[in-house]
């Protein structure tokens, strides 16, 4: 296997990773919210705790210079990439169920390959068109199939509005910086992004988080926010960067569609649902659609 081709399997495995463990977010970060820790609160711990990660850590990878240009560019790639994104999701999250969540998720392919075609002229091809439209329909079936099974609660529409405009905003984000994204290593990417995202919310949020009832928030649910901040933002971030060195945008948002494969595992590992035929068939819509996606044509 050559250099290429293992920078692409690599990509491919981050992509993978990121999307189990952002799965597991929506039921953790959901209970969190329901024992004491607001929606915008989280949204605070999400990008102070990720932006002080990344700064310790990106300080032992060595320092890399960034044009003053960029230092304001990476502004906006904070305010759609993270600021946005976060914020409608999260709070989306704490009034939405997960399940419903997790469906919403499933559009951001859609929204990504449409702005890709429109900034950076990627073609949209039917070959596209149809693994994007298979991923969608594996992920709808696999989390209707356990919603059926484990009785989930109705959602409500102002969290899932709230959730499809943060997969809009990404996928904004995706298309208007990806340059940006390769210019630089995965930390001073995300060392700037983070920044910025924190000077952006903390003015929004500092009440919110003041008034926490602190003592009266328990263990688990500061376990839980260890896992968002640390897992599901510092780690994961730092797969998706990686991913982006070598896959297109469209082929790292399809990737959306393994999270909610990711809760049904949860799920049915501790008895919250049972397995049926219909998740075999999602899991091969999903795979299947997002080689369709990724794969480019060979000339």
């Amino acid at each position: 296997m050559n250099t290429k081709n293992r920078g692409v399997l690599i990509s491919h495995i981050c992509m993978f990773l990121a999307s189990a463990c952002w799965g597991l977010m929506a039921p953790l970060g959901k209970d969190a919210m329901n024992h004491g820790i607001s929606g915008i609160a989280m949204v605070w711990f999400r990008v102070a705790g990720a932006a002080i990660l990344f700064w310790i850590v990106g300080s032992f990878f060595g320092r890399e210079k960034v044009a003053i240009k960029d230092r304001f560019m990476f502004a906006g790639a904070a305010m759609f990439g993270l600021v946005c994104n976060q914020c409608c999701f999260t709070l989306g999250l704490s009034i939405t169920s997960p399940i419903n969540a997790s469906i919403t998720t499933t559009a951001m392919p859609i929204f990504t390959m449409i702005l890709s075609a429109l900034i950076l002229k990627e073609p949209i091809t039917s070959r596209r068109c149809l693994g994007i439209l298979m991923g969608c329909s594996g992920a709808l079936i696999l989390i209707l199939t356990s919603a059926a099974a484990a009785n989930a609660q109705v959602g409500d529409i102002r969290g899932d509005l709230l959730v499809l405009f943060a997969q809009f905003s990404y996928a904004l984000y995706l298309s208007l910086f990806y340059p940006l994204v390769h210019r630089y290593s995965v930390f001073t990417v995300n060392k700037w992004m983070f920044l910025w995202a924190v000077i952006i919310v903390t003015p929004i949020t500092a009440s919110s988080v003041i008034a926490l009832d602190w003592a009266a928030i328990p263990t688990s649910a500061w376990l839980e926010t260890a896992y968002v901040v640390c897992v599901g933002t510092f780690i994961c971030y730092i797969f998706i960067m990686i991913a982006q060195q070598h896959l297109q945008a469209v082929a790292v948002s399809v990737y959306n569609n393994v999270q909610p494969m990711t809760a049904v595992v949860v799920s049915v590992a501790m008895g919250l649902s049972v397995v049926k035929w219909t998740h075999a068939i999602a899991a091969v819509l999903i795979f299947t659609g997002v080689w369709f996606v990724s794969k480019r044509k060979k000339h």
